[in-house]
């Protein structure tokens, strides 16, 4: 089962006398530590660890990502829309955030959390590397072979689709997956004519050259900084990227979850229910998506995610001024912003499943967001074939209009094979009532912050 949550996005200290050589270089990879023998072992090492300071050009991303004069309108900043107070996401109920000049138009998507992207793949269509059951949470070891801040030299290329048949789309950032890494995800919302608005590269690199950490930005990258927007884009980027790889509150892994794999903690019996359920692929099979396990070795922890693509059919949100146009369709992949795919018309509905790290903070889901409440996302999940009339829309013909946000002509891309999209119409859903409220009890331990009684982490 996919849950979707609802602006859509190492390091080293430099010097004048040795700035980073070229636009997003990445930095010397710190030396890696030795692995703890085993996975609760390593989630206790997490939750020890020390925090560390940020480095000197993370710093300047932080700096960037607070800085409301970045924006047309001087009131919008990257923490406007992911708010650290609310895991990185918004902290409102609209469907999709307010930008532009005078922050009055709509965006495109429900905006997505920004934690938990440490390891992210850069965007590729290839081979399924999903591992066997044993062993779901190796697709982070594969996952981090990808350095996810370095710059890409070329986009993907997208195959014929009739030689696509046995691989998958899987990685990027954005819910399209256009952005193929977190530098180049870094630049959309700051020249999004309905976000923040910049007009031009060259109209934001003066807003960079006259930011209080100009001269930061001089003295780490160098006196030709901002000789071209080129250039002096390409490391803000960098820097943004930086600071949400090194910050830990972007990927902190305390929530009761991480306690529990650690040991330190017991999940209720209504918790540890909702867990079983949420692995039963006969039930609700949202691991086959969402990994709940970590790595063998513990060393990458479950973010609940593949980091693939699929199609299931959310409702379609009326509350989108857009979707007042029956012509105008989201179709994820294909359009209307990623232009590569366009003509692949096999990944039409497509959208990036995202982690449900946080996911019961959130106040929409679907990349519409066209829900309110977890309860809705997982009812709609279990009935959304075999009661389609309670979630999709009657025409004036009297017929139901089944996934009513695609095209018909693409509605063969849709789940009906996975459990528990594989229901005929008028069965019983795989989830009663009950386990609904299980698995949601289940989720909500994947909220960050959690603190044990009775217990003292270091650090914490």
């Amino acid at each position: 089962m996919l849950l979707v949550t609802a602006c859509d996005r190492q390091g080293k200290t430099g010097s004048a006398a040795a700035p980073l050589a070229v636009s997003g270089a990445v930095a010397p990879a710190p030396a890696v530590a030795s692995i703890p023998a085993t996975p609760a072992q390593a989630a206790l090492a997490r939750l020890n660890a020390p925090i560390v300071p940020l480095s000197a050009v993370a710093e300047v991303g932080k700096k960037i990502f607070y800085d409301q004069s970045l924006s047309a309108s001087g009131k919008l900043s990257c923490a406007s829309c992911h708010n650290p107070d609310n895991a990185h996401a918004p902290a409102n109920g609209l469907a999709v955030q307010l930008g532009g000049r005078h922050v009055q138009a709509q965006g495109g998507r429900a905006v997505p959390s920004l934690r938990y992207h440490e390891h992210a793949p850069a965007f590729s269509i290839g081979p399924d590397i999903k591992p066997d059951e044993d062993d779901k949470g190796a697709v982070l070891q594969a996952a981090a072979k990808a350095n996810p801040i370095a710059p890409a030299v070329a986009k993907s290329t997208l195959q014929p689709a009739a030689a696509m048949q046995e691989v998958v789309p899987q990685g990027g950032f954005d819910w399209d997956g256009r952005a193929i890494n977190l530098t180049d995800q870094a630049g959309g919302p700051l020249l999004a004519a309905n976000e923040m608005a910049n007009k031009s590269a060259t109209q934001l690199l003066a807003k960079l050259k006259a930011a209080p950490y100009a001269k930061d930005m001089l003295q780490l990258f160098g006196p030709a900084v901002f000789t071209s927007p080129n250039l002096a884009l390409g490391e803000a980027y960098y820097a943004l990227a930086l600071y949400q790889k090194e910050d830990r509150s972007f990927h902190p892994y305390d929530s009761k979850y991480d306690y529990y794999l650690a040991q330190q903690v017991q999940l209720s019996e209504q918790e540890m229910r909702g867990l079983k359920l949420f692995k039963d692929p006969k039930k609700g099979n949202c691991a086959t998506c969402h990994i709940e396990k970590p790595s063998r070795d513990g060393n990458f922890p479950p973010v609940f995610t593949d980091y693939q693509f699929e199609a299931l059919a959310a409702p379609r949100n009326k509350a989108i001024l857009a979707n007042r146009d029956p012509k105008y369709f989201d179709m994820g992949m294909c359009g209307p912003w990623r232009k590569d795919a366009a003509k692949q018309l096999n990944y039409c509905g497509y959208f990036k499943t995202p982690t449900l790290r946080n996911v019961a903070t959130r106040q929409v889901y679907f990349h519409n967001g066209v829900f309110h409440s977890l309860e809705d996302v997982v009812h709609f999940y279990m009935e959304r074939e075999t009661k389609p009339e309670k979630w999709y829309p009657r025409g004036k013909d009297g017929l139901l209009k089944k996934y009513d946000d695609l095209p018909a002509a693409y509605h063969a891309n849709v789940d009906v094979t996975d459990a528990p999209f594989d229901s005929k119409a008028g069965a019983q859903p795989a989830l009663t009532d009950d386990e609904i409220k299980d698995v949601v009890a289940f989720l909500k331990t994947l909220n960050d912050g959690y603190r044990p009684e009775g217990k003292q982490i270091a650090g914490k």
